[in-house]
């Protein structure tokens, strides 16, 4: 387990606002922090705006015409607000979009290779590389030869992080790892991650709506509600917070409320100060 109070704080989010065609606030001042070496979740309900954070860390806002109008991103203690995405992924920063997004028509093992397009190393290091991410994912390896279309959910999941690790990332922001495989599957691809990040030393900011799998493996979290963030802490005191098993574990009868109508989030303004 990641020991936060001595662990070096890779990426820093200042007080970032973000806008969406000059007129529509989505983040409203969030802030946050990852610990080198660390998994941390970035939690919330669909609409929090959690894939919006972490695309403004990664700079894919501007294709959507969105902008960070407010607040700094530093990585490394250095600002990347001026780096371009592929500048970002040479720098060590990749993200893992949601949706399993990949090439359709080129293979597993194509679009694994096109991961490393941005390394300037040579094809020993490339095949080498390959291989790494098949011990990691065995099932990618059955289906190397295979169009990456034809293959399903779970599988097309382990490929986007599989070719994300084809970069050599110090960090990965993973959208929604969850979001429409089997509970098995889930637990699968949840635990590649804590082994990469073991193993490999691989950061994580992951953000998912699942947060029962997501608090059960992550260092520490952050939850997101109508872009702010209302809460933050170790994963373990998260998991054991009653706020949060109401809300967002389902341990209450009430069902899910938002934080905001509730009492005692009204004693917690300072989450939102």
């Amino acid at each position: 387990m990641l020991d936060d109070a001595k662990a070096e704080t890779l990426l820093e989010v200042n007080n970032i606002e973000v806008i969406y065609n000059h007129v529509i606030l989505v983040l409203k001042g969030v802030s946050l922090t990852v610990a080198k070496g660390g998994i941390t979740a970035l939690l919330g309900g669909n609409g929090a705006g959690k894939t919006t954070t972490l695309k403004a860390i990664s700079n894919l806002l501007h294709s959507e015409r969105g902008e960070v109008t407010k607040g700094s991103i530093l990585y490394r203690g250095d600002p990347v607000a001026d780096l371009n995405p592929s500048e970002l992924v040479q720098r060590g920063v990749i993200q893992v979009m949601e949706g399993r997004h990949c090439f359709e028509h080129l293979t597993v093992e194509e679009n694994l290779l096109t991961g490393a397009y941005t390394r300037r190393v040579g094809k020993g290091q490339i095949d080498a590389d390959l291989e790494r991410v098949y011990e990691y994912f065995p099932r990618l390896r059955e289906r190397r030869k295979s169009q990456a279309g034809y293959t399903s959910g779970g599988e097309q999941q382990m490929c986007a992080i599989g070719r994300a690790l084809m970069s050599r990332p110090e960090m990965i922001l993973l959208d929604e790892p969850s979001m429409g495989l089997a509970p098995q599957l889930v637990e699968e691809i949840f635990g590649i991650v804590k082994d990469l990040n073991e193993a490999e030393g691989v950061s994580f900011l992951l953000a998912e709506q699942n947060t029962n799998v997501a608090l059960r493996f992550a260092h520490y979290g952050f939850i997101l509600e109508s872009g702010r963030v209302v809460m933050d802490g170790p994963a373990a005191e998260l998991r054991e917070n009653p706020d949060v098993k109401e809300f967002y574990l389902g341990m209450s009868e009430e069902g899910r409320k938002s934080f905001r109508d509730v009492r005692s989030y009204r004693r917690r303004k300072r989450w939102l100060s």
